[in-house]
């Protein structure tokens, strides 16, 4: 998410202790000399062990260990929240690790590089070939410029797998109802109200955390062109809040929640409880992200389940995923270089993608299961035709708990389409202040 979860499964896992691996290889491979003689490697990700990414780091970390001996590497997983909440006061700390994934986007790596809290990759990314793998739409949110904008400037971070919101759905209750995949908004509208006769709450969501806003962002995103997301996302234009684009979004989720389409109570639902639910078949349908798929696809085991991009959109929620970056405090810079560069070769490229990740870099005939194709098809479907629209909490810093409580407001009623729309509007328009813009 979103955020991501984006980002990704926010809090899915809790925190762990710090597990300290002992590694075996050498640091040879180092092209810089910026700790290349460290003996520690502090290293931070959310991503819980049986996704995608967790299993492909976990790789990347035993790659690792056989390159660089008598180095220990530190591995502590953090929850999304944690480190969202808490990057830049422990980044600007001597507590900072030397290379954690972080969410990428002008409200959080774009601000921490222009705290000057994060260190330039640019000329590892030309010396290693990062930049060769990564296609321009995918590089938009490792570059950021003097502002902390997304889009142009230096590396800030590196991206080695891809992400977007699609659609989940269990085809047993869709079957059951004799429910057809919808194609365009409309259909989805009346498959929703399908369920709702039927006395099925269509919707498993999350409004505690990331997904509710994704779904909010979708429905504006099926009003909206390119020159939208441009305005909204990298301030090329001023944005209307109260324009057609937002206004659908707004009063059409509000619509949503008084068919019936989700609970009232999903305002408290965290992301896992969210993913839990429809793993347990007590919804048809999930809006979320890619990050779920690899974690889906291992177990659940009592129904089959698709998946379909929204209807009838041509822009999704999606980006490339999160970044890894290094701080600018980080002691061990080298091998936190060379951690990054085993994460973009083919074998860990093509782990990611066979687990239902979304590499960058894979090699397609290496991608052996159909549904795994499948996932990968649709993310290069939508870089080719331009319709990755990040997410719709990226813009300002802040941004993600301002856009959670408003759409809360919206799920338990508490909020008009037009107050939601106001609240959103005002640390937007402040950060553009503060721009210059």
């Amino acid at each position: 998410m979103t955020l991501s979860r984006r980002g990704l499964l926010t809090g899915a896992f809790g925190l762990t202790a710090a597990a300290a691996l002992a590694a075996c290889g050498d640091d040879s491979s180092s092209s810089s000399t910026e700790g290349a003689d460290a003996k520690t490697l502090t290293l931070w990700h959310y991503e819980g062990p049986t996704s995608a990414m967790g299993i492909a780091w976990a790789k990347a970390i035993e790659i690792f260990k056989t390159k660089h001996p008598g180095v220990e590497v530190k591995f502590e997983e953090k929850s999304f929240e944690q480190i969202q909440q808490n990057a830049q006061m422990i980044l600007n700390s001597d507590s900072a690790p030397d290379i954690l994934e972080y969410n990428k986007g002008n409200a959080t790596a774009g601000l921490l590089s222009k705290q000057g809290l994060l260190t330039d990759l640019s000329d590892e990314a030309t010396k290693r070939g990062w930049d060769k793998k990564l296609s321009s739409s995918l590089q938009t949110t490792a570059k950021y410029d003097e502002s902390g904008i997304m889009g142009s400037g230096k590396f800030f971070g590196v991206p080695n797998y891809g992400e977007y919101v699609m659609v989940y759905y269990n085809k047993a209750m869709f079957d059951k109802f004799k429910i057809a995949v919808p194609t365009t908004l409309d259909e989805f509208t009346a498959v929703l109200d399908t369920f709702v006769k039927n006395k099925v709450t269509p919707l498993a969501v999350g409004g505690a955390e990331y997904p509710a806003q994704q779904i909010f962002y979708e429905l504006a995103l099926s009003k909206a062109d390119r020159a939208f997301v441009d305005d909204y996302q990298l301030y090329k234009n001023k944005v209307d809040f109260h324009g057609p684009v937002l206004t659908y979004g707004a009063t059409t989720f509000a619509d949503w929640v008084s068919k019936g389409y989700l609970a009232k109570d999903s305002a408290g639902i965290k992301a896992e409880d969210m993913g839990v639910s429809w793993e347990q078949g007590k919804f048809p349908i999930l809006i979320s992200g890619s990050w779920w798929y690899g974690r889906f696809a291992k177990e659940i085991k009592d129904f089959e389940w698709g998946t379909f991009l929204f209807p009838g959109n041509t822009l999704h929620p999606g980006s490339s995923g999160n970044l890894w970056v290094v701080p600018e405090k980080s002691k061990a810079k080298a091998l936190a270089y060379d951690f990054i560069d085993i994460t973009m070769t083919p074998e860990i490229q093509n782990l990611l993608g066979n687990n239902g990740g979304v590499p960058v870099a894979a090699d397609p005939s290496a991608i052996t299961d159909a549904k795994n194709k499948e996932l990968i098809e649709n993310f290069n479907k939508l870089t080719t035709g331009d319709g990755l629209a990040f997410y719709p909490d990226w813009p300002a810093p802040g941004y993600y708990d301002v856009m959670v409580a408003g759409v809360q407001g919206l799920i338990n009623g508490s909020k008009t389409p037009q107050a939601f729309l106001d609240e959103v509007a005002k640390p937007y328009n402040e950060n553009l202040a503060d721009l210059g813009k």
